[in-house]
C-alpha cells in the first residue's frame, strides 16, 4: 500500500499539487484507516486539535515508511534525504507534499521548530546501517530521535512544551519504546535487528550465537528481567507529566504510559519468554487502562 502512495507523491511524482482543505483530509484518513492504534486515542482529543494531530502523525507516517518499507536500505536512504529536503523546503514556505501543505499550518500556529522532524529522520536512517547497539548509551541515543521527538511534538501541540514537561514526556517515550523491543526481540531478530544492547546481554552470560537458536536459559531471562525493570522505570518516572496536562490530554498519555506498563507486565506474566511468544496487551486489558485512565482523570478533577 505505500508504495503505491510512494508512485503516486513521492520525488518522482507528477501529480499535481493539492490545496489545504484536500492535504488535511489525506493526513486524517492516514491517520484514521492506519493499521496503528492512533485512531483508538484521537477521539479522547480536543476536537480542535484533531486535524493537527492528523498532520503530524501523516508526517512520522510517512518518514518512518521510508525506512521501512521500501525494501531496499540504500533507496530507503536516497528517499529520507529526500524528505528531509521537503521538511527543509515547508520551513522556507515551499509546499509540494500533500504532508507539508497540511503540516505548515500546524508548524507556524505552534512554533513547532524543526528538530523534532529531523531528528526522527535521522534515527530512521540509522536503522538502515545499524542494526545492533554495543551499549545502552546508543540505544539510548537512538530512542532520544527515534521515540522522544513524537512525544516533544505532542507537547507543543498541547501547548505544553516546558523544560520539566520535556524531561518527562522523554522518560514516558523511552520506556514506550524499550517495552516494544523487549516485546518484539523474536519478530525484530527475524529482519535482523537486535536492540538488546552487547554490553548487557554479555554481562549476564548471554552469547550472541545464542540469538540465532532463540536460546531460552538462565541468562536469558535474568537479562530480560533486568530490561523489563529498566524499562518500568522510565515509564514510571515520567507519569508526572499526566498531571500537568490539560483537560482529556491526560487521559490519552495515560493510556500510552500504562499501556507500555502493561506489555513490561505481560512480559513478566510469561516468564520473560519473549522468544516462544509474543506477549500482547488484550482488549480486556485495554478496557481495564481506559477505565483507569479516566477514573484517575475524575479523581484529580475533585
Amino acid at each position: 500500500m505505500f508504495l503505491e502512495e510512494l508512485r503516486r507523491y513521492g520525488p518522482e511524482s507528477s501529480a499535481r499539487q493539492i490545496d489545504r482543505a484536500e492535504a488535511e483530509a489525506y493526513c486524517k484518513h492516514l491517520a484514521t484507516s492506519h493499521y496503528e492504534n492512533f485512531p483508538l486515542v484521537s477521539w479522547l482529543l480536543p476536537k480542535e486539535l484533531h486535524q493537527h494531530f492528523y498532520n503530524v502523525y501523516a508526517y512520522c507516517r510517512w518518514a518512518d515508511d521510508l525506512g521501512d518499507e521500501v525494501g531496499d536500505p540504500a533507496r530507503s536512504l536516497e528517499l529520507l534525504a529526500w524528505w528531509r529536503q521537503e521538511l527543509q523546503a515547508c520551513y522556507a514556505g515551499q509546499l509540494r507534499h500533500p504532508v507539508f501543505v497540511a503540516l505548515k499550518p500546524t508548524i507556524d500556529q505552534f512554533s513547532i521548530p524543526a528538530e523534532p522532524f529531523l531528528d526522527l529522520i535521522s534515527a530512521f536512517e540509522q536503522d538502515q546501517t545499524v542494526l545492533e547497539y554495543q551499549s545502552f548509551e546508543q540505544l539510548r541515543d537512538y530512542c532520544r530521535r527515534s521515540a522522544d521527538p513524537v512525544g516533544r511534538l505532542v507537547l507543543y501541540l498541547c501547548q505544553q512544551h516546558h523544560p520539566q514537561n520535556v524531561v518527562w514526556s522523554d522518560s514516558i517515550c523511552t520506556g514506550l519504546q524499550l517495552a516494544n523491543f523487549w516485546q518484539d526481540v523474536a519478530r525484530d531478530y527475524k529482519i535482523r535487528r537486535i536492540y538488546l544492547p552487547r554490553e548487557d546481554y554479555e554481562r549476564f552470560g548471554y552469547h550472541r550465537e545464542d540469538f540465532d537458536h532463540g536460546r531460552i536459559n538462565p541468562p536469558f531471562l535474568e537479562l530480560m528481567r533486568f530490561q523489563v525493570d529498566r524499562a518500568r522505570q522510565f515509564l514510571n518516572s515520567g507519569l508526572p507529566l499526566i498531571e500537568q496536562l490539560p483537560g482529556r490530554i491526560q487521559v490519552d498519555i495515560d493510556l500510552f504510559a500504562r499501556g507500555g506498563l502493561c506489555i513490561l507486565d505481560r512480559i513478566e506474566s510469561i516468564g520473560y519468554r519473549v522468544w516462544e511468544t509474543r506477549p500482547k496487551v488484550t482488549k480486556f486489558d485495554a478496557l481495564k487502562l481506559l477505565a483507569g485512565a479516566l477514573w484517575r482523570k475524575a479523581f484529580r478533577s475533585r
